[in-house]
């Protein structure tokens, strides 16, 4: 990945930290987007972009042009922002499901949009998103989770068949992730059994580079060890 211009969006999460930290370790340019505001200064290899409402298109366009005046080009868009939500349909708020379907499908949808002539371009350009194992079959209180994340997957597919031969499309689809917050609201668990954020960050990876040329429109399971 030397040299590639990478966009990782939710860069300051937990997961985002990780994946930007493996793809600088590779050698990748990086633009780091999230809404957290920032005054890192811009640097030939790394653009910080804080303050950015993704769900809104035209700040999600704002920030991918940015990125494509400053670098040159966009090589590879990892679609990470995102949020978690755990309410039952009886006793939840419709809002919450609005709030996920803004952060987990609109955030993806309006940063790929911005993107793809800019991966186009590229020759070999790569978008990868972050489903969930938890949208395949709901739990109880997973209802508003899982219908965003079921989302991301079809938003995934689409966009691998309209791309394909131009630009790959892939998601991952972790379990639970072994992040500070997560062991946080779940000290009984056996953390041992998580996905960590290095393996996934490995996946998403492999994804974003040229020798997965030959998968699009894939929804790849990172269990961990359950």
């Amino acid at each position: 990945m030397n040299g590639k211009v990478i966009v990782i969006t939710g860069a300051s999460g937990a997961l985002g930290k990780v994946v930007a930290e493996a793809a600088r370790a590779r050698g990748a340019k990086l633009a780091e987007i999230d809404h957290a505001a920032s005054s890192v200064p811009p640097a030939p290899d790394r653009l910080v972009i804080g303050g950015i409402d993704l769900s809104d298109a035209a700040q999600a366009s704002q920030a991918i042009e940015t990125t494509a005046a400053h670098f040159g080009r966009l090589d590879a868009l990892i679609n990470i922002a995102g949020a978690f939500a755990f309410e039952t349909v009886a006793d939840g708020d419709p809002r919450t499901w609005q709030r996920l379907h803004a952060i987990n499908v609109m955030t993806a949808l309006n940063a790929s949009r911005a993107a793809i002539p800019h991966l186009v371009n590229s020759g070999a350009g790569r978008i990868v998103n972050i489903g969930a194992m938890g949208a395949l079959q709901a739990g109880a209180g997973m209802g508003p989770y899982a219908a965003s994340k079921a989302g991301v997957h079809r938003l995934t597919e689409a966009m691998a068949a309209e791309l394909k031969g131009k630009v790959t499309v892939n998601a991952v689809m972790p379990s639970t992730i072994d992040t500070p917050a997560n062991r946080r609201d779940m000290p009984q668990a056996d953390f041992t059994k998580w996905v960590t954020g290095d393996e996934l960050a490995s996946v998403i990876l492999f994804l974003a580079s040229e020798a997965a040329s030959a998968v699009t429109g894939a929804l790849i399971p990172v269990n961990g060890r359950v």
